[in-house]
C-alpha cells in the first residue's frame, strides 16, 4: 500500500517542476518583448532629441494634411472631401485616392487619447505613430518567427527588427507615412497566415483575412501579399504538401479578403479586375480541384478513382483554360496588360527609364548600391544565407514560406531602393533563426564538455519525461480500492521493465549528440564572436538611427569648423507665402514640393506628389524648360501668381531644382515633344556654368535659379570678411 502512495505523490512533484519553468520561461520572454517594445520605440526618438517634434519628408505633410481634416469634420466628410486646393483647376477627390489606414489609425488614436483626458495634438500623435506601430513590428516579428522555429528564434528576430536600419528609415518620429503602419500589417498578416497554416483553424483564417483588410488600406504595397500566398500555396500543392489546412488557410482569404478590399475606394474593382490579383484567382481554382480530388480518393475505388481523376483534371483544365482566356480578353486592350506602371517597373527594371519617366525621376525608385545593402540591414546580410538553410532543417510548410519571402523579396529590394523596406523583415527573421540555431548548438556543445555534466543528466530527463506522462495517465483520487492501487502497481513494474530496454537506445542517442559537439575551446570562441558581431550591429543601428536617418529633409544642418549650422529655409518660405500672399493664390512649383505647400503655405498648387496626372505635370515642366515669355504664358493660364523654386548653390545643397531640371525636361519632352533633352546639353553634358548652351541659359528654372546670384555671391563674401 506504501509504495504506490509514494509514487502517486512524487510524480506530479516533478511535473509541477516542468510547470513552473515553463510558466518563468514565458513570464521571461513577455518582460523581454517589453523590452524590444521599448527599444524600438526610443531608438526612433533622436530625431525629436536632436531637433524638435516636426513632420518628415513631404508625403508626410499630405497625410498630416487629411488627418487634420478626418479629425475636424469626422468620417464621412473625409469620404466625400474634394480638395480644390491641389492640382488646380482639376482638384482631387481625397476620400477615393487615398489609402485611408494610415490617416484612420492615426485619428482613431487621437481620439482615444483625447477620450481619456490626455490632450495631444494632432501633429503629436502623427510624429509618434511610426514609433509606436515599430514596436507592434517587433512583437509580430516574434509570433510569426515563433510560429516557423519557436520562442528562441522569435526573440532574437524580434530584437533585429527593433533595431534595422532599414526600418528605421521609414519608422523614425515624424515620419508619417504609409509605412508607419504597414510593415507591421504586413508582418501581422503572414503570422496570421502561418499561424492557420498550422492550426487549420477558422478563427484564425478570418482573421487573417481582417489583418489583409487592413493591409489593403494601408498601402499599395499589399499586393505583394497576394502574390506571395499564392506562390506558397502553389509550391505546397506541386511539393505534394496539400492538406486540409492548406485550404482551410487560402480559401477565405482569396474570398473574404477580396470582398473586404473591394470595400476600399482606392481599391475598388481593382481588386478583381487588374493582374496583379488574377494569381491568386488561378490558384484558388487549383486548390479547389486538388482539394476535390482527394475528396473523391477517400470515397472510391482505386479503378473509379482512376476514372474520375482523368475527369475532374479535365474540367480543372477547361476551367482554367476558360478562366485565363476571360482574363486575356479584359487586359488585352490596355496598353500595359492590366499592370500598374510601378509593377511592371519592378518586373521589368528597365520599364519607368523606358516609359515612365515620371517613376524613374523619384529617388527611391531606383535600384540600390551594393554599400547600401550593408547600410540597411548590416551584418543581417551575411546571415540570411544560414538562416535559409537552418530552414530546411528540417523543412516544414511555415519555413519554405520564409524562404520564399526571403527568396522574393530580395529580388524585389534589387530593383527599387525603397522596398528595402520589406526586405528587412525577412532578413531579421531568418537572422534571427540563424542566431537562435548557432547559440543552441554552441550553447549545447559546451554544456556536453563542462566538468560535473554527463550524459546520465540526459538520461534522467528521459525518464523524467516518461514519468510526467505516466502521472498523466495515472494520477487520480487517493481514495480508490485496493485492486485498483495493486493494478497501478503492476503497470509501473511492466513500465520499469521497458525503461531498461529503452535505456541503451537512449544512450546511444546521448553518446551520438556528444560527437557531434564541437570542441569546447572553438564554442567559446564562437559564443565571443556571435556577441561581437551583435555588438557591433546594435552600434551600427544606433548611428543610423541618431545620424543617417533621423534629420527631417525641411530642416538642413551642416558642420564647419565654427560649429551646427542649421538652415530652416524650407519653413520660413512656406511661412512667408502664407502671410504675404492671399489665400486664392496659386503657386506653382515641382510637384516634389506640392503637399509641403498646401500644408504649410495653405495655396493652392498646380501639382503635387501624387503624380496621377502625367500631362499636368507636364505642363509645369515644359513652363520651368521655357523661355520666360512662353513660361509666362503657360502660368498665366493656370492663374498662377507665384513660382516656388528650391536653389542651393551658394550653400551646396544638392536636391535643388537646379539638379532636377533634366527630369522636369524628360517630363515635359514626353507629352511636348517641342521640348527637347539635347538641347539643354553640351556635347551630352549637363552644364550650368558659361559653357552652357544658349537653351539652358534662357530657361525659366535657369534665370529663377541663378537671378542676381553675382550680388549674392559678393554680399557674402563680404559678410565673411
Amino acid at each position: 500500500m506504501t509504495a504506490p502512495e509514494t509514487s502517486i505523490t512524487t510524480v506530479p512533484r516533478l511535473y509541477t517542476n516542468k510547470t513552473l519553468r515553463n510558466a518563468f520561461g514565458g513570464v521571461l520572454s513577455f518582460f523581454i518583448l517589453l523590452l524590444i517594445g521599448v527599444l524600438a520605440f526610443s531608438i526612433r526618438l533622436f530625431s525629436v532629441i536632436k531637433y524638435e517634434s516636426v513632420i518628415h519628408e513631404f508625403d508626410p505633410y499630405f497625410n498630416y494634411r487629411v488627418t487634420q481634416f478626418l479629425t475636424k469634420k469626422g468620417i464621412y466628410e473625409f469620404w466625400n472631401w474634394f480638395d480644390d486646393r491641389t492640382w488646380y483647376p482639376l482638384g482631387r477627390v481625397i476620400g477615393g485616392t487615398v489609402y485611408p489606414g494610415l490617416t484612420l489609425t492615426a485619428g482613431t488614436l487621437w481620439w482615444l487619447l483625447n477620450s481619456l483626458n490626455i490632450p495631444l495634438s494632432v501633429e503629436t500623435v502623427c510624429v509618434f505613430t511610426a514609433p509606436i506601430f515599430s514596436a507592434f513590428a517587433s512583437w509580430a516579428t516574434y509570433l510569426l518567427t515563433k510560429e516557423v522555429k519557436g520562442a528562441g528564434a522569435g526573440l532574437t528576430a524580434a530584437a533585429l527588427l527593433a533595431m534595422v536600419p532599414s526600418y528605421i528609415s521609414r519608422s523614425v518620429a515624424g515620419s508619417y507615412d504609409n509605412e508607419a503602419v504597414a510593415i507591421f500589417a504586413l508582418i501581422f498578416t503572414f503570422y496570421l497566415y502561418i499561424k492557420t497554416l498550422n492550426t487549420g483553424s477558422l478563427f484564425y483564417a478570418t482573421l487573417n483575412s481582417i489583418a489583409y483588410f487592413y493591409m489593403v488600406c494601408s498601402w499599395g504595397g499589399y499586393t505583394f501579399i497576394i502574390n506571395l500566398i499564392p506562390m506558397h500555396v502553389l509550391l505546397c500543392i506541386v511539393t505534394g504538401r496539400y492538406s486540409s489546412r492548406l485550404y482551410i488557410v487560402y480559401a477565405p482569404l482569396v474570398v473574404l479578403g477580396t470582398l473586404l478590399a473591394a470595400l476600399v475606394p482606392v481599391v475598388g474593382f481593382n481588386a478583381v479586375m487588374t493582374s496583379e490579383h488574377f494569381a491568386s484567382f488561378l490558384v484558388f481554382i487549383i486548390v479547389h480541384v486538388v482539394a476535390f480530388v482527394y475528396y473523391i480518393k477517400g470515397i472510391l475505388s482505386p479503378k473509379m478513382f482512376k476514372v474520375a481523376v482523368t475527369l475532374v483534371v479535365s474540367v480543372g483544365l477547361a476551367v482554367c483554360c476558360a478562366v485565363i482566356a476571360v482574363l486575356i480578353a479584359l487586359v488585352a486592350s490596355s496598353p500595359t496588360k492590366g499592370w500598374s506602371g510601378r509593377s511592371l517597373s519592378l518586373l521589368d527594371p528597365t520599364y519607368a527609364s523606358k516609359y515612365i519617366p515620371i517613376i524613374a525621376s523619384v529617388s527611391e525608385h531606383q535600384p540600390p548600391t551594393w554599400p547600401s545593402y550593408f547600410m540597411d540591414i548590416n551584418v543581417l546580410a551575411f546571415l540570411v544565407p544560414a538562416g535559409i538553410i537552418a530552414c530546411f532543417l528540417p523543412l516544414s510548410d511555415a519555413s519554405s514560406f520564409v524562404v520564399l519571402y526571403i527568396a522574393t523579396s530580395v529580388y524585389f529590394s534589387g530593383v527599387m531602393v525603397r522596398l528595402m523596406l520589406v526586405l528587412a523583415p525577412a532578413a531579421c527573421i531568418t537572422s534571427g533563426i540563424a542566431l537562435s540555431q548557432a547559440f543552441d548548438v554552441f550553447t549545447r556543445s559546451i554544456k556536453f564538455q563542462l566538468p560535473g555534466l554527463s550524459s546520465n543528466a540526459e538520461v534522467h530527463a528521459g525518464e523524467t519525461s516518461s514519468a510526467t506522462a505516466e502521472a498523466q495517465n495515472d494520477a487520480v483520487n487517493t481514495g480508490k480500492s485496493e485492486e485498483t492501487l495493486k493494478d497501478r502497481s503492476s503497470r509501473k513494474s511492466k513500465k520499469k521493465e521497458r525503461e531498461h530496454v529503452e535505456k541503451p537506445s537512449t544512450k546511444a542517442k546521448v553518446e551520438k549528440k556528444r560527437l557531434l559537439a564541437l570542441p569546447l575551446e572553438a564554442s567559446v570562441i564562437s559564443l565571443l564572436l556571435l556577441v561581437l558581431l551583435g555588438a557591433f550591429y546594435v552600434v551600427h543601428c544606433v548611428w543610423a538611427a541618431a545620424e543617417a536617418y533621423s534629420a527631417p529633409s525641411i530642416v538642413l544642418t551642416s558642420h564647419s569648423h565654427d560649429g551646427l549650422h542649421v538652415f530652416d529655409d524650407f519653413r520660413e518660405a512656406y511661412a512667408w507665402l502664407r502671410h504675404n500672399t492671399d489665400v486664392d493664390d496659386k503657386v506653382a512649383s515641382w510637384w516634389d514640393y506640392g503637399y509641403q505647400t498646401t500644408a504649410m503655405a495653405n495655396r493652392t498648387v498646380i501639382v503635387d506628389n501624387n503624380t496621377w496626372n502625367n500631362t499636368h505635370i507636364a505642363t509645369v515642366g515644359t513652363a520651368m524648360s521655357s523661355p520666360e515669355k512662353a513660361a509666362w504664358e503657360i502660368f498665366h493660364s493656370l492663374d498662377v501668381k507665384y513660382v516656388l523654386v528650391v536653389f542651393g548653390g551658394l550653400v551646396g545643397y544638392p536636391s535643388d531644382d537646379i539638379n532636377k531640371f533634366l527630369w522636369m525636361v524628360r517630363i515635359g519632352g514626353g507629352v511636348f515633344p517641342h521640348i527637347k533633352e539635347p538641347d539643354y546639353l553640351r556635347d551630352g553634358q549637363y552644364r550650368i556654368d558659361s559653357q552652357a548652351t544658349p537653351t539652358m541659359l534662357n530657361c525659366l528654372m535657369y534665370k529663377l535659379s541663378y537671378y542676381r546670384y553675382s550680388q549674392l555671391i559678393i554680399g557674402w563674401f563680404g559678410y565673411i570678411n
